[in-house]
């Protein structure tokens, strides 16, 4: 039994203790498609890293700084050889996230962002003792680089695709924020792998870019979290020394460097159900439509559908063994979003045969709502 003789909740950094944690819906279903990770399951070519690595023990601790994952990153992003472009890992690129704003930020600098995007940008920006700045978007789910730029923010933060709108953002607008801002330009590409276009080639050409992104979605590695991020090595330096040592477990390491592989039961598996999302992106929004609901336009493997009724139908789903993401609170500066007063469903594509159950299942909600 704790004795309490203090107020240990005082103790504790007030910005901090204001934090919520995150609480998503995990009510367990059938059907889970509101996490936005690779619904078709993980590369072979890890799975077989994962069971029979040799070189992982775990008594043993990982490598210092991911030095052979870094070195397949470049390869895969194609910047391999480029002469001051280096990477730096973390546990998920949530990690690295934190960590850039750990390396960069000081007390009561400020970190700009277009709203709504991912959630834990503020949580973080707080964390490390930032201001997060929200900037609405405009009406095509851009953002105004003039806007971002003007802040002069010590950390400006891009998400594209963008979670979790699942838009993407211009290239006119992310190249004039990366030319333009006054501090750091974090471009967050999670999404990347079901993108038509993506901004890696920045993190070699703008000292201050650092591009993000993880093993998370396309690889199918979300349970092992292994992230990364691109840039100058003048960035990614700094960055590794607030992240610290030892953030990528061995056997993370060795499944991502395995998915990291030629050959179609690695890269090739990958690309190959990366565009098997991308087609049932497309036909889900618009047997979507057929519905009447309006799924905005996707670079990502999920469907963004602002409606009012959303948490009405989240909840219907789940009674039939569908667990999608129901999104509440949203900004209300879009026209789309102040007609679905702020609300608006999240769901993840995979198998057309598990899209067509969420179907079913949405048939019957909307005929009770």
């Amino acid at each position: 039994m704790i004795t309490v003789d203090c107020d240990t909740e005082g103790l504790a950094r007030a910005a901090v203790s204001a934090l919520p944690l995150y609480a998503p819906d995990v009510t367990p279903c059938a059907v889970d498609v509101s996490d936005n990770i690779n619904l078709w399951g993980t590369p072979p070519a890890a799975l077989r890293a994962l069971s029979g690595a040799p070189s992982t023990h775990p008594s043993r601790y990982p490598s210092l700084y991911s030095t052979p994952l870094r070195d397949a990153v470049l390869r895969y992003v194609g910047l391999s050889g480029v002469s001051g472009v280096g990477v730096v890992t973390g546990c998920g690129s949530d990690d690295v996230l934190d960590a850039t704003m750990r390396a960069f930020g000081n007390a009561r600098d400020e970190i700009v962002f277009a709203a709504p995007t991912f959630a834990m940008i503020p949580i973080f920006g707080r964390l490390n003792g930032m201001v997060p700045v929200s900037l609405a978007m405009t009406e095509g789910f851009d953002a105004d680089p003039q806007q971002l730029v003007d802040r002069r923010a010590r950390i400006t933060y891009l998400c594209t695709p963008n979670n979790p709108t699942s838009t993407a953002l211009s290239r006119e607008t992310v190249e004039y924020v990366a030319a333009n801002a006054a501090g750091l330009v974090i471009i967050d590409e999670a999404y990347a792998e079901f993108s038509p276009h993506t901004f890696i080639e920045l993190a070699s050409t703008h000292e201050r870019v650092l591009v993000t992104r993880t093993f998370s979605k396309a690889f199918g590695l979300a349970g092992l979290r292994v992230g990364y991020g691109v840039g100058s090595e003048a960035v990614v330096n700094v960055v590794a020394r607030a992240r610290g040592p030892f953030k990528v477990n061995a056997l993370a390491e060795a499944a991502a460097l395995a998915a990291l592989g030629e050959g179609p039961d690695a890269l090739g598996w990958v690309a190959r159900h990366a565009a098997l999302a991308v087609r049932h992106r497309e036909r889900l929004a618009a047997e979507l439509r057929a519905r009447g609901l309006e799924p905005m336009p996707s670079a990502a493997n999920f469907l963004f559908i602002p409606t009012p009724r959303a948490p009405a139908l989240a909840r219907a789903l789940r009674d039939r063994g569908v667990l999608v993401r129901a999104l509440s609170g949203l900004p209300r500066d879009l026209a789309v979003l102040e007609a679905s007063e702020g609300h608006a469903l999240r769901i993840g594509v995979g198998p057309w045969d598990v899209m067509e159950t969420v179907l079913r299942s949405l048939d019957e909600a909307l005929a009770c709502a």
